[in-house]
């Protein structure tokens, strides 16, 4: 275990590197393969159906590549702890940098309750007799006993967590082309037969509380919050940057890989889920109302339950559980490093500075150990509340990709001014920046329109609107407090420094790592 004595860890960014290539190519896939893929994604379903909910995955990819792009550019050119923060601060506000960190934080931290209720909600598919509060106490400690440790075990711990996710997901693909070829117990060759109208009345594209256009545009909208709140992964890439081996090296090609993830298990995701089980499925209602809830609320379950398939289901929880915990450390990993960020630009502590002497921020770690505690929510409330978390964790999603599009666009403008040639960044993406526009456009407008369903008839519910647009509110607030009370200026483009000192540091790492790795290969084993 990493000694506990602390130190200050200003230069930390480029000393402490410890997260090797293959542990930042899977914690990306560690992070967002979780609940939302294999269990919540069900919910969206009865209100769009199948078509809507494809086409839902299909579109917000196209503006996480958007943000993959401008996040690729921004993170390899100087690769720092919590990248959107201090990019925010340096090109654009330091205002904007404090509202950023400040949302990604919340966002990261608010995940962690949410996974460990969904974490005691699969096990309660196997046995009622294991006490709620000793569930969450054994998630928190482990969480914090993963990530108190040196990175490296961090790392190694979500690279095999990793790999049992893409093997549960793979197998589900199987699963679902497997027996839609009549390879089930039943000999159902069902095909392709949850897409048919002529079979299922309504599909591909259902309506959702009205009828005609209106309810076939609201029930892709529906489906369309799902997937902002289910598809993801740059932004996890990007906050290894602090801590990357090579970063200048490895993360370009994480980034590059963002396309491929987002391919192969999103879009393919939401369309298997759409083939395995009918929209109107009662069960498949039951979930998305909350009347089922674990893995009895997965539609692969539910599709296992109606073919009669038995024991498969045992082994898909079991997986699943698995990739709940890992999503949840990350979610620990990130929120925590955002926090350091924040103090390292002294908007909050110098205190959460300190960190042990293997570079863990360990304050910061507690700090989002002790949110993590909201947990304890569903000891005396239903896990419905804690779940609800979604809503405020999907505002901060669009919240967080308006940001980093914004940040893009004044620093592509910044290069331009100085006359610096993009050619000289580590990674450069085609498009741009228009890209940057689209996924602000698309943001933003996502950004009120998370929470739409509580102002259609009879749908109105206080949490859900409280969750989904409090943050709307407050972030231009916290702005407005802290640029008049700071006295903050937006950075004029002739006037940024593009982080000079830091990345100074960063060449000088690399060119100490790459004559390491000259005298290794000399020396030989």
């Amino acid at each position: 275990m990493a000694s506990s004595t602390t130190v200050d860890c200003a230069a930390r960014d480029n000393t402490q590197r410890t997260l090797k290539p293959r542990h930042i190519q899977l914690i990306g896939i560690g992070g967002t393969i979780g609940t939302a893929l294999f269990v919540q994604i069900g919910s969206a379903l009865p209100h769009g159906g199948p078509g809507s909910l494809l086409l839902a995955f299909v579109v917000w990819a196209t503006v996480v590549l958007a943000i993959n792009s401008c996040l690729s550019e921004l993170v390899t050119w100087v690769p720092v702890s919590s990248p959107f923060s201090q990019c925010a601060d340096r090109y654009v506000d330091p205002a904007l940098g404090v509202c950023v960190g400040i949302n990604f934080f919340i966002q990261m931290a608010m995940n962690v309750p949410f996974e460990i209720t969904a974490f005691n909600l699969m096990l309660r598919y196997w046995t009622e007799k294991i006490p709620t509060a000793a569930v969450i106490v054994f998630v928190l400690i482990t969480y914090t006993l993963l990530n108190i440790f040196t990175v490296k075990y961090y790392g190694e711990a979500e690279y095999w967590l990793a790999i049992g996710k893409i093997i549960l997901i793979l197998g589900l693909f199987m699963f679902t082309f497997v027996t839609m070829a009549g390879v089930n117990p039943i000999h159902d060759r069902y095909g392709f037969r949850n897409w048919d109208p002529s079979k299922v009345p309504g599909t591909p594209f259902a309506t959702y509380v009205h009828s005609g256009s209106l309810g076939h545009f609201l029930g892709f909208l529906r489906c369309l919050t799902q997937a902002v709140f289910t598809v993801g992964g740059p932004e996890l890439v990007a906050m290894t940057s602090g801590e990357a081996e090579n970063p200048r090296k490895v993360l370009p090609r994480s980034f590059n890989a963002v396309f491929y993830r987002l391919g192969t298990f999103f879009i393919v995701g939401a369309f298997t889920v759409g083939t395995i089980v009918p929209y109107t499925d009662p069960k498949l209602a039951l979930a998305s109302s909350g009347k089922r809830t674990g893995a009895a609320a997965s539609p692969y379950i539910i599709a296992m339950e109606t073919l009669g398939v038995r024991g498969w289901d045992h082994l898909v929880n079991a997986l699943i559980i698995l990739s709940i915990f890992s999503a949840g450390n990350s979610y620990v990993y990130c929120a925590s490093r955002t926090l350091y960020g924040l103090a390292l630009n002294g908007h909050v502590s110098k205190v959460l500075c300190r960190c042990t002497s293997s570079g863990v921020p360990i304050y910061c770690v507690g700090i989002t150990i002790i949110v993590a505690f909201l947990s304890f929510l569903q000891v005396s409330e239903s896990g419905s509340v804690v779940l609800q978390f979604t809503d405020i964790s999907t505002v901060c999603q669009t919240v967080n990709y308006a940001a980093i599009s914004f940040t893009y666009i004044w620093f592509y403008r910044a290069l331009k001014f100085q006359g610096i040639s993009r050619n000289l960044l580590p990674c450069r993406s085609k498009c741009q920046p228009y890209l940057a526009f689209y996924s602000l456009f698309c943001s933003i407008t996502m950004m009120f329109a998370t929470g739409f369903t509580v102002f259609l008839p009879g749908q109105w519910n206080t949490t859900t609107f409280v969750f989904s647009y409090i943050l709307v509110v407050a972030l231009p607030i916290l702005f407005g407090v802290y640029k008049v009370t700071r006295r903050t200026k937006w950075r004029p483009p002739g006037a940024i420094s593009f982080f000079d000192e830091e990345r100074k540091v960063v060449d000088d790492y690399e060119r100490s790592f790459f004559l390491q790795k000259e005298v290794e290969l000399e020396i030989g084993p």
